[in-house]
Parts: structure tokens; C-alpha cells; sequence
């Protein structure tokens, strides 16, 4: 079993969802093309904010609008995206075999996602 930590269950909760972080770690791109296990998805996360730019999830209009009218610039998470990849470079895929070696269920108990067994 793998868990969140609760993050799933704060973030489907909560009123407003913000995640705060950096938008590389280290070389290694925080927002990347398709993420390797999901705990909470996506719907969940209303704001994003990184140190190159605050990204609003599109099904959340009013908080986009509401962050301009405060004087604060907000960008798409496309923005984010290609801005990680021109600071990193695009990330080399990691290989994976067939072998679950985790099953990562949501809040209601039902399957999220799988891990897999790292090829070696």
C-alpha cells in the first residue's frame, strides 16, 4: 500500500487548494508531462504557485481573475511546463517492468494508480 499522507483527502476538502513549490528540484523538473504515480488528482488543486509563476486550474476562472485584480501575474501551467523544460531540459524517461509493487488507492478506497517495478 502506498498513501498521501492525507493530501488526497485535503485537497478533495478543502475550499481552496493551494500547492507551493519549486518548479525545478535540484535538475529535476517538479511539473513534468505525465507523472509517474498519482495520489491526488489533478481536479483536486486549484492554485500552484512556484517560483517562476502562479498557475490557476482553468475550472477555477474566479480565483484567476480574483489573483490579477490583486496585482499578481498568472500563468498557464503550459507556461510552467515549457519553462521547466527550457531550464532542464526534457527528463529521460524511467524504465518500468510489468511487476506492481504498490497499489495507491484514493480517499474512497478505490484504485488511483499502480507503482511498477523499476527496470534495471
Amino acid at each position: 500500500m502506498v498513501a498521501s499522507g492525507g493530501h488526497c483527502d485535503t485537497a478533495a476538502a478543502a475550499r481552496l487548494a493551494i500547492i507551493v513549490a519549486p518548479l525545478v528540484r535540484g535538475r529535476i523538473p517538479t511539473l513534468v508531462e505525465q507523472v509517474t504515480t498519482c495520489v491526488t488528482p489533478g481536479s483536486s488543486i486549484d492554485i500552484l504557485v512556484t517560483d517562476h509563476g502562479i498557475a490557476v486550474n482553468p475550472a477555477r476562472p474566479e480565483l484567476a481573475q480574483r489573483l490579477r485584480d490583486a496585482g499578481l501575474q498568472v500563468v498557464t501551467i503550459e507556461w510552467l511546463r515549457e519553462r521547466a523544460l527550457v531550464l532542464t531540459g526534457e527528463p529521460k524517461p524511467i524504465a518500468f517492468t510489468d511487476n506492481v509493487v504498490a497499489v495507491v488507492r484514493y480517499r474512497d478506497g478505490s484504485v488511483i494508480d499502480v507503482v511498477h517495478q523499476v527496470a534495471e
